[in-house]
């Protein structure tokens, strides 16, 4: 709305929203910090888990932030961001997405103070960014390069990644599957690492507990053999993967026959039992004994092959089939006349097993495996999906470690280092910029303080300490949090993070806080109040009901 000369000028649709100046940046950096305040809680190894009720009554219980954002419905467009954050550090890293909430959510608190000062928002975000570039240097100045390969290194950074998790009883034996899997699927190129987390297949099934939760180097196939007389148990399995029918071409057309006596009839039938018969050679002339076919297998091909004593699954997913043979190094056949011995696959073991109440066909001791599987067991449905959310975590960490190979102590060690150098780096600028790099470095120390805090400890008095430490040069001191106290070297109770997840934490954080910073006016639609014409729907709700329209400003 405009007053020229004293007559209105309706520049918006009715009924849109519009806050502009303070009052727009205030409304944001609210509901930034509810969003922080809501994962808070949840960060360390003391950290508390949420439970998340959708709208249909589904449970999940995690400490994951990405999970917990992803699952709140968020509906304030800030808000949105900062659950963007926490995606974006789940997809680039696997770790560390509470950490990136939490800083961007102190980055924007301590910011309205200086707003509060007069201190324009362009300062304050251009200071933010030579404080982020500046910390990113302080990581590499601080971090340990390790050998991609060393398993000892990589289980403590996997161990570390769970220590906050449901599994954190079983950190030997999960962090020794974790490592298993990603030295599996790992590959080198031209020097460097590289590990396709898509090779570690994950199944999960429900019954047993988390310590039968193992590593195959193989695959998992969700079926059963299909046909009884078969071997159930196949040792040294010689594997034929077909992505084609074994079965008899029907023609493309309605084909009549005319029959005039029961000799034709025999005479067809023969011949769709010899063609099915020289199929079933076919198979048996490669040398395999365990066939694994996209598509079916006719009845009596199956006849056949239980005749030679060879075992078959049929109608196996693509994708199965495709991990099959990156772990058996077999061929994937679509043309039966073009198998040969050459392309059969090896595995030390093909066997049916019943998991609960159902057949699963386990393909275990593939040689070199470059496609593997991670069989997760926990006593409930909501146990093993969180099992799974914090493997995926320590998979995502052993990952980073292989790529980018180097590390920092944990514990809060490295966020009170960057809160150091950059108290130095802020003195050696002029101006306004000064005062927005010391925030920076402040709100580097909510993650020292918040771990304290989630283990019951006085956050101010561990502060202190940790930075006393860091003062005498002890770049990896930090919070122990098993003893509760200040470790003057946090590698030495093998608490450690990849510089990869530490990295991303403070770009994601610090783009968020500036892109939210530079906002000073937000218009908002008018919320349509009907449904689609003659539809049901939101029908008859009065404008501002659908959506977030009637709610006060910073709520979620």
């Amino acid at each position: 709305m405009s007053q020229l000369g004293g007559t209105p000028v309706l520049i918006l649709k009715e009924g849109s929203e519009r806050t502009t100046g303070k009052s727009a940046t205030r409304n944001n950096i609210l509901a930034a910090k509810a969003i922080a305040e809501a994962v808070r809680s949840s960060l360390g190894p003391r950290g508390m888990d949420k439970m998340l009720v959708d709208q249909f009554g589904d449970v999940t219980i995690t400490n994951d932030g990405a999970t917990i954002l992803k699952e709140i419905d968020v509906q304030h467009p800030a808000a949105k961001m900062m659950v963007e954050v926490a995606k974006t550090q789940d997809e680039e890293t696997g770790d560390g997405t509470t950490t990136s909430v939490i800083l961007a959510g102190e980055l924007l608190k301590r910011a309205e103070k200086l707003l509060d000062q007069k201190i324009h928002p362009t300062v304050i975000t251009e200071g933010f960014r030579k404080a982020a570039a500046r910390s990113l240097e302080i990581i590499d100045e601080m971090a340990t390069k390790i050998d991609p390969t060393d398993r000892i290194m990589l289980k403590k950074a996997a161990k570390t990644a769970m220590s906050s998790k449901i599994i954190h009883e079983y950190d030997e034996l999960i962090s020794n599957i974790v490592v298993d899997a990603c030295l599996a699927v790992r590959e080198e190129i031209d020097g460097v690492s590289t590990v396709d987390l898509d090779r570690v297949q994950i199944q999960k099934k429900e019954g047993d507990s988390i310590e039968a939760t193992k590593f195959i180097s193989g695959i998992i196939l969700d079926k059963e053999i299909v046909n009884s007389g078969m071997p159930k148990r196949v040792e040294d399995a010689k594997v034929l993967l077909i992505s084609a029918a074994v079965e008899v071409e029907k023609t493309e057309f309605d084909a009549k026959l005319q029959i005039t006596s029961p000799d034709q009839i025999n005479a067809f039938l023969d011949q769709e039992q010899q063609m099915l018969q020289d199929l079933a050679d076919k198979i048996v002339a490669t040398g395999a004994n365990m066939v694994i076919c996209q598509k079916g297998i006719d009845d009596m091909a199956q006849h056949f092959l239980v005749k030679k004593g060879v075992s078959a699954v049929r109608r196996v997913k693509k994708s199965d089939l495709d991990k099959l043979s990156k772990a058996t190094g077999a061929t994937i056949y679509s043309n039966l006349d073009d198998m040969s011995p050459d392309g059969v696959g090896f595995a030390g073991l093909v066997e049916e097993r019943k998991v609960m109440n159902e057949n699963w066909v386990f393909v275990e001791e593939c040689k070199h495996p470059k496609s593997v599987v991670i069989f997760i067991r926990g006593g409930t449905e909501l146990v093993v999906d969180e099992t799974d959310r914090s493997i995926h975590d320590a998979l995502c960490v052993v990952k980073d470690c292989m790529e980018e190979p180097s590390v920092v102590g944990g514990g809060g060690a490295p966020e009170a280092e960057v809160a150091k150098g950059l108290r130095k780096f802020a003195e050696t600028l002029e101006g306004r910029e000064q005062l927005a790099v010391e925030v920076f470095a402040d709100s580097m120390d909510i993650i020292p303080k918040t771990l304290a805090e989630n283990a019951g400890l006085d956050q101010i008095e561990m502060l202190m300490k940790i930075r006393a430490a860091h003062g005498e040069g002890k770049k990896y001191a930090g919070l122990n949090l098993t003893e509760m106290r200040v470790e003057d070297d946090m590698t030495d109770i093998d608490v450690i993070e990849p510089v990869a997840v530490k990295k991303q934490a403070i770009k994601s954080a610090s783009e968020s806080a500036q892109m939210i910073l530079r906002i000073d006016d937000i218009i908002a639609g008018a919320k349509s109040a009907g449904g689609p014409p003659g539809g049901g729907g939101m029908g008859g709700m009065p404008p501002g009901m659908g959506g977030m329209g009637g709610m006060p400003p910073g709520m979620m």
